[in-house]
């Protein structure tokens, strides 16, 4: 009976035809939904001209309608870029990149693309604005290699198609790192005929020069002077005796840096008695990795030395190891000097300097790109006659106030630079501008750093740029940096590749 009952009232024809929908719903929608997302391609656009590549969560491209790339520290100066450019007529302009690893995820990369950022943009409000209208005017764009400039190539890719775009890209600044992407990058661009100003680029490697493949990136120019005249400033400057000084150096190799710091710091320590201290970095020489270990043994076999100066050849991670390390030495009764090069400018904002370790008999210089204190006078310390002014160090902070609420940090020199390197981009691209034309040629604007020189110099907020015929800066100021007791960057000098301030005329000399 009871079978029958369920039957007749629980299996009717409109219960089971309910049941066959139910069914058809809870199997059929969500195969649906599954087969409609095989089939239908991800969408990894970020925003006009941004994307996320396969296998990445970072957003990369290029863009300058104000994207920030995600990174809020960027937003309020993206937004002033966008808001520059969406003032430009689309016939007035010709735009300038700044390539750089917009989204890396290391504090001290961040504090720097954040400044070279604010820096460019700076000069981009001047050339529109303040240079006597003066034309093309200057569309800005920030385009992002991601994380260690993991995916250079994509981006450097849309730069070129931007040549021949209504973008009339001409330039391309940034390229701040000397690392092998960088220099693979800056191979590609030049490669294209598109003329490139590094701004933070010091090795010697990527950059042109007299010799066998003497103009291996064609069109090339910087703002910085290269890791041989640090070391030659910083020579000049310390007169430091070889007999007591010995080299603290990476031995990882493929970092033009590193690479190249340790060879000038090697040629300028001919006679010493000690061989080099080793260290090896991780591959990305942001991690901490164990090298903290060997650094705290090396103090040790410093102490066993007659050595008073130490030269350092590494990135910022490892010499602030280092530092750390020799804070805490057996010796502590002996004094030291430590002198790198321009990566001990990311030690001021580095939170994991033990700062007590400057207070340990231990002086800490670097060869500065640019410095805040460099050309203003002060008791005991006149400025230069010649090799820069006080005058156009103060029109970039003028200039520079305009890009932050906030006052921007330009004790690491990082927005003065990349200022320069925009002031340079400017120059070249107006100087290759014909009279009557709203634009120059792409390949006219790679053409035009052999004339900047003399009366044609740039007048950099760093220093005078006076380029030779390979696109590298004669006889560029460098100013000597020390870390005082606080961890600030304090400016002790400026110091001369050629042992001097340059002549009123800036030339530079005949080169072999």
């Amino acid at each position: 009976m009871a079978n029958r009952l369920r039957n007749r009232y629980l299996y009717t024809p409109r219960q089971k035809l309910f049941a066959s929908l139910l069914v058809l719903l809870v199997v059929a929608l969500p195969l649906g939904y599954a087969v409609k997302k095989w089939s239908t391609p991800e969408d990894r656009s970020c925003a006009t001209g941004v994307s996320r590549p396969e296998g990445s969560a970072e957003c990369v491209g290029v863009n300058g309608d104000g994207y920030d790339f995600g990174v809020p520290d960027l937003t309020e100066v993206a937004g002033l870029i966008g808001g520059e450019n969406a003032t430009l007529k689309p016939d007035e302009f010709a735009t300038v990149a700044v390539l750089l690893p917009l989204t890396s995820p290391d504090p001290g990369m961040r504090v720097k693309v954040l400044h070279e950022v604010q820096g460019a943009y700076a000069r981009q409000y001047r050339a529109n604005h303040e240079s006597n209208s003066e034309t093309p005017k200057i569309r800005l764009v920030l385009a992002n290699t991601g994380r260690g400039n993991a995916h250079w190539q994509a981006t450097v890719e849309q730069l070129k198609a931007m040549t021949a775009g209504p973008e009339r890209l001409r330039a391309v600044t940034g390229v701040a790192t000397s690392s092998t992407e960088i220099r693979q990058a800056v191979t590609a661009l030049t490669g294209a005929g598109i003329a490139v100003v590094g701004t933070t680029i010091t090795a010697d490697d990527i950059a042109n020069g007299p010799g066998a493949g003497h103009n291996r990136f064609p069109g090339l120019a910087r703002v910085s002077p290269t890791n041989s005249d640090e070391a030659k400033a910083l020579a000049h400057f310390g007169k430091v005796n070889a007999a007591k000084a010995l080299l603290v150096e990476d031995t990882r190799t493929g970092d033009h840096y590193t690479d190249t710091l340790k060879a000038a710091f090697a040629a300028s320590l001919k006679g010493a008695p000690y061989e080099p201290q080793l260290f090896t970095s991780p591959a990305d020489p942001t991690e901490e990795g164990t090298t903290a270990n060997t650094f705290r043994q090396i103090t040790h076999l410093i102490c066993d030395t007659r050595a008073e100066t130490v030269f350092f050849a590494g990135r910022h991670t490892q010499l602030r190891q280092f530092i750390n390390a020799l804070g805490a030495r057996g010796c502590a009764d002996r004094a030291f000097t430590v002198l790198t090069g321009d990566e001990g400018s990311y030690l001021g904002a580095d939170n994991k300097l033990n700062r007590s370790a400057l207070k340990a008999r231990l002086t800490v210089r670097y060869a500065s790109l640019a410095h805040p204190d460099a050309w203003l006078p002060a008791p005991g310390r006149p400025v230069p006659a010649t090799g820069g002014s006080t005058v156009a160090y103060e029109t970039f902070v003028t200039d520079v106030a305009r890009a932050s609420k906030k006052p921007v940090a330009l004790a690491d020199g990082q927005a003065i630079v990349a200022y320069d390197a925009m002031a340079a981009a400017v120059h070249a691209i107006r100087q290759a501008t014909p009279d009557g034309a709203s634009h120059p040629e792409l390949s006219d604007v790679a053409n035009q750093w052999p004339q900047v020189k003399g009366s044609l110099r740039v007048q950099g907020a760093s220093g005078w740029i006076c380029l030779d015929n390979f696109g590298n800066p004669f006889n560029k100021a460098v100013p000597i940096v020390e870390l005082a007791e606080d961890g600030s960057q304090r400016f002790v000098q400026i110091a001369w590749p050629e042992g001097a301030p340059p002549a009123t005329s800036c030339l530079p000399p005949r080169r072999g």
